[in-house]
């Protein structure tokens, strides 16, 4: 997913001006009406590459850098003074578990009564011995108040290796086994990359969570997401402020009105805000250094933005 202000192929022409549309009609806009989730993205390094990653993560892009503690408690202390009712603080990536310090920042989430989700593969970097240890103390005082939201793109083994590489499916169920056995709260993202239709796929998981034990609903969409695939070769319409009454939707369904994300850009000397879990390269999509600066208005104006979360109804949170 990369910075691009004339994007290529099937969109060709759109998704240029932040205010109106290729048609000339006026784009949509989300205000934040109702903050849910506070996102802190630990890092983009992971331990794996996958061919069709959101955000290109892999063992060598350090687009973004590793967050701290302490600079995770400076944007839960703005969540205090701001007043945002937020309800839950999320960890992605990258692989979170590859921060030396996401034992620490989830302890600062959840001891301030928060719940706490963290997007894992689950493979090696959450099965080190000092991780393990943290997430069963954080298990033992927190309880459900902490979920891990485990990667596996499809229930059958070809599919998800064929995502993320030759054994990662095998991998990723030992530490959902560990996690279970540990009593740690799950649930699972998958994708819809396939083809397999909702009820196909959902049938398909819980065949899965039934044989192996794993306390996950398989036919509840907060337990079980089920991504759709973002192609930005794939010629989508920009949502203006028109679409609204024509799709029957409002703007305060759309991810955007209740979340935002912290990250740090490499080089950089502090943490920024952007809009989205899913556009942290986009310039246009970083509202600002604080809390108070990110309260502004998001423009619709990204492929994303339409396919994803306005047709699509996605959303990154439980």
């Amino acid at each position: 997913m990369k910075d691009q202000i004339d994007r290529p192929g099937a969109n060709h022409g759109k998704f240029r001006d932040p205010r109106v549309t290729a048609a000339g009609e006026p784009r949509a806009e989300v205000r934040l009406t109702h903050p849910e989730t506070l996102w802190f993205n630990t890092g983009t390094l992971c331990n794996i590459a996958c061919v069709n990653c959101y955000i290109e993560s892999s063992p060598e892009n350090d687009r973004l850098v590793y967050l701290t503690t302490a600079e995770v408690v400076d944007y839960l202390d703005q969540l205090a003074a701001r007043g945002w009712p937020v309800r839950e603080i999320g960890f992605t990536g990258g692989e979170p578990f590859m921060n030396p310090e996401i034992i620490a920042m989830l302890d600062a989430a959840l001891s301030r009564g928060f719940e706490a989700l963290v997007l894992t593969n689950a493979m090696r970097p959450m099965m080190r011995p000092r991780v393990q240890a943290g997430l069963r103390d954080l298990a033992a005082r927190f309880g459900d108040r902490l979920t891990l939201r485990v990667s596996l793109d499809h229930f059958r083994e070809t599919c998800h290796d064929e995502e993320r590489g030759a054994g990662s499916y095998a991998r990723t169920l030992e530490g959902m086994r560990w996690l279970r056995d540990a009593g740690l709260r799950m649930a699972v993202a998958g994708r819809t990359l396939w083809g397999d239709g909702d009820a196909e796929s959902r049938a398909g998981y819980a065949r899965l969570f039934a044989a192996e034990g794993f306390a996950i609903d398989a036919s509840n969409p907060a337990e079980t997401v089920l991504f759709p695939e973002m192609d930005e070769s794939v010629d989508v319409p920009e949502i203006t402020t028109a679409c609204w009454g024509i799709l029957g939707k409002s703007p305060d369904e759309v991810m955007c009105a209740s979340s935002r994300m912290v990250v740090k850009r490499r080089g950089a000397a502090r943490p920024a805000v952007v809009a989205c879990t899913l556009l942290p390269y986009d310039p246009q999509f970083e509202l600002g250094e604080t809390l108070a600066e990110a309260e502004r208005p998001v423009r619709l104006n990204h492929p994303h933005c339409a396919k994803f979360c306005v047709l699509g109804g996605a959303s990154c949170s439980a």
